[in-house]
């Protein structure tokens, strides 16, 4: 079989190491799949090689799941790959793969998707997210997850509830930092004005959305009341990483699972619709003036 060439490609460096095993896995199964494609390989080959399904293949290539060191040089070798320092720069992502990320030790609390997003989260370079009913997880303050965790019951406060609001705090981490990425946030001014865990909640929720607006990595715009905010029928987050070999995603939320988006096509449509909302949003400045304003109401209710 003819050497595939792979195109241009660089090892992984120190900030790539440190952000998790999601990353690894993902840039690894973007590199297999193009492999793959540029061999004319099918799933279906490549499944009966590693004497599994072809949906399994996909997963592999999109990084769902995590592939054994073994099946992996079983593909290169399937995908004529015989250069040893690309093949050495693969195995390496392989390994590193299948490192545990901090978030390992919440598994036991929070669902097997979300364990995924928080990976990708993780390894985002920009993280986009429009939000219609609630202050995003990255942005909350203890108290107003608290709330939102519980239904707004506090007799059902237990430990499984402590430990859901303890990752998501754990998560703002990654808002910090030399390698902390863009967050740009648009958020439905009814967010604002919603009684989540009730007044005191709310206005600190409030002020601290006005103390992260000062850090240089962060944006929040605010689309107000009057506008009709049509552009958006419900919430939804665009993940984009630093590493060409990564698709933009778009996640999307509901009651029992996520949706995580990845065709060019319907990735466009979500930003389309994000560009649309950052045109009716009030610009940074003019939502920070909304937030004190919004706050300074609830102080003399």
């Amino acid at each position: 079989m003819a050497v595939v060439d792979p195109g241009p490609w660089r090892g992984p460096t120190g900030d790539e190491q440190g952000r998790g095993p999601t990353a690894p896995r993902m840039i690894l199964g973007a590199h297999l799949r193009r492999l793959r494609e540029a061999g004319e390989i099918s799933q279906e080959d490549a499944g009966a090689e590693l004497d599994c399904s072809p949906s399994k293949i996909s997963r592999l290539e999109l990084g769902r799941v995590r592939l054994k060191k073994d099946d992996a040089v079983r593909l290169l070798d399937l995908y004529g790959v015989t250069d040893d320092h690309y093949r050495d720069f693969l195995l390496v992502l392989c390994v590193n793969s299948h490192e545990r990320g901090w978030w390992y030790r919440y598994s036991n609390s929070i669902p097997t998707w979300f364990q995924a997003y928080v990976g990708m989260e993780e390894s985002a370079s920009l993280i986009k997210t429009c939000e219609v009913r609630f202050v995003p997880g990255l942005l909350q303050t203890e108290d107003y997850a608290m709330a939102i965790v519980s239904h707004g019951w506090q007799a059902t406060i237990d430990e499984l509830t402590r430990r859901r609001v303890a990752l998501r705090m754990r998560r703002q981490k990654l808002l910090v930092g030399p390698t902390a990425p863009r967050l740009w946030v648009i958020l439905d001014e009814a967010v604002l004005r919603r009684p989540i865990g009730g007044r005191d909640v709310m206005r600190a929720q409030i002020a601290h959305l006005m103390k992260l607006t000062q850090q240089p990595n962060i944006a929040i715009q605010v689309v107000p009341n009057q506008v009709s905010g049509y552009a958006a029928e419900g919430a939804f987050t665009m993940l984009r990483f630093a590493e060409r070999e990564l698709p933009n995603l778009v996640y999307i939320e509901h009651l029992t699972g996520a949706l995580y988006i990845d065709k060019a096509d319907e990735v466009e449509a979500y930003r389309h619709v994000f560009d649309r909302l950052a045109v009716d949003a009030e610009t940074p400045e003019q939502s920070r003036e909304l937030l004190a304003k919004i706050r300074a109401e609830m102080s003399v209710l």
